[in-house]
């Protein structure tokens, strides 16, 4: 078989981002990207308001903590899917179909099996993971109900985002977004049905709101691989190509390697956001109200450095695997003014409108919502700090450097941003939760801007090696 196959099959939604120019490439790769997180975050919001609605808050707390076990599961899921995606950005880089198909059969394979384990596994120890928790007692048997369900749902969602991710490698952003929105679709729209029995549909109440995701997420995955082969896409395997499909030890291990600590990362994020938490609990109801709904808009705000974030990754593994390093520092500057500019818009829309924006969730007689107006005030500018971090990540990453991007976010998040919070209380008082934020994200900028200059993640590798030029080691951002 040959080794470098040109990866030039038609796909009306691929692009390479290796040729022209790069703002316009950028940009147009990034907002599909950011449409899909929209709409990701926009489902949880509706699938959470019919579950309160319809059930009840036992119900919407039952929900909550079964989604800590599928977050941390698919934190891990997001680290492999991002080390596959930059394996096969790579290989359509340097123009190499066979080696992008080996890495995607690789990852498919490897994610198959992990998703059975992980269902069968979950169904079993449902009970002992709320129990280690520390679920509500009046909470358990609901929590229950829709964690067993939800575990037999984590194959095809955890083969949905690999695939999504993979397609983004291959310089594909369009395609997951139209999935993305077939899952939200179906699993939004039969949530009710199921939770209440409407029509034709049997009543299951907490359990339909988990059986209503498990559909959707076999639709969806059904309907991206059908699609797959109807378009011929690139990373669809044929005849000898599925002996690919049997995860190889050499990809696989990059895989793994290169992907935990990725997943790493968001669990690092869990664990500062639940102290903090904790932090804010201290001060009662209506600050622990302010600050749950601030985190609401938020989720909002840093979505464009979280897209483009991952933009620039993909962006730069196909040129470095083409070897053309002198497009990488461009990719990265126009990446960190792009994401500006979407954030900063965010962010005056958000504090122009903040008092109607915040009432939507609290009411505008709420004694939360000066607090809430204050946390914005003092916090949600940080999220342009946020976003230069995340463009230079998705940079270093590309190359395989990820052991740098997570010791950095450990020191701004936990020592950092938690040292601050609890530390400069006496002096600040519940200012210093909120002043936190901005302090953990300049320290991360600092030392994210230190570690690109420094040129070190260059030496990183993941995949097959290309050649640096000595210019290119200190092209500025």
């Amino acid at each position: 078989m040959a080794d470098a196959e040109p990866a030039t099959r038609s796909s009306p939604n691929r692009r390479d981002l290796t040729t022209g120019p790069i703002g316009s490439t950028l940009l147009a790769f990034a907002l599909p990207t950011l449409g899909s997180s929209i709409l990701q975050s926009l489902n949880g919001s509706i699938n959470s308001a019919w579950v309160g609605r319809l059930i009840g808050e036992d119900a919407l707390a039952a929900t909550a903590n079964a989604n800590m076990t599928v977050f941390v599961l698919t934190a891990f899921t997001f680290g492999f899917s991002m080390a596959s995606s930059i394996l096969i950005g790579q290989a359509f880089g340097r123009r190499n179909l066979d080696a992008a198909r080996r890495a995607f059969g690789t990852a498919f394979g490897f994610f198959g099996l992990l998703g059975i384990a992980v269902a069968v596994a979950g169904w079993f120890l449902s009970p002992y993971v709320l129990r280690l928790l520390g679920t509500p007692p009046e909470a358990v048997p609901l929590a229950d109900d829709y964690l067993r369900i939800i575990f037999l749902g984590m194959p095809p969602a955890i083969l949905l985002v690999l695939l999504m991710m993979s397609l983004r490698g291959s310089g594909d952003s369009l395609t997951p977004l139209w999935f993305m929105g077939l899952s939200v679709l179906l699993d939004s729209g039969l949530n009710p049905l199921f939770i209440a029995g409407i029509g034709p549909f049997p009543r299951l109440g907490i359990a339909g709101s988990a059986t209503a995701t498990v559909i959707a997420n076999w639709v969806a995955l059904a309907g991206l691989i059908a699609y797959l082969y109807l378009r011929d896409l690139p990373l669809r395997l044929r005849g000898a190509e599925l002996a690919y499909l049997k995860p190889a030890g050499g990809c696989l291990r990059t895989i793994v390697f290169k992907g935990f600590p990725m997943g790493l990362q968001m669990i690092v994020i869990s664990v500062s956001s639940l102290v903090l938490v904790g932090l804010v609990n201290s001060y009662g109801v209506h600050t622990t109200a302010a600050y749950g709904v601030t985190m609401q808009l938020w989720t909002y705000i840093q979505m464009p450095a979280m897209a483009f974030g991952a933009a620039v990754s993909s962006m730069t593994a196909q040129n470095i695997g083409a070897d053309r390093w002198n497009r990488v520092a461009r990719i990265t500057r126009l990446g960190v003014v792009q994401t500006l500019a979407i954030t900063a818009l965010l962010i005056g829309l958000f504090t122009l409108f903040d008092r109607p924006a915040l009432s939507l969730f609290l009411g505008t007689a709420s004694p939360a919502l000066p607090i809430a107006q204050r946390i914005q005030l003092l916090a949600t500018w940080s999220f342009l700090v946020f976003g230069i971090t995340l463009v230079l990540f998705g940079t270093v990453r590309a190359n395989g450097a990820v052991m740098g991007p997570l010791v950095i976010l450990a020191i701004g998040l936990l020592p950092v941003r938690l040292g601050f919070a609890y530390f400069a209380q006496p002096w600040l008082g519940a200012d210093a939760l909120w002043l936190s934020f901005p302090a953990s994200t300049i320290v991360n900028l600092a030392l994210a801007v230190a570690y690109y200059k420094s040129g070190h993640w260059r030496r990183a590798r993941i995949g097959t090696p290309a050649a640096q030029p000595q210019e290119a080691a200190t092209a500025p951002i």
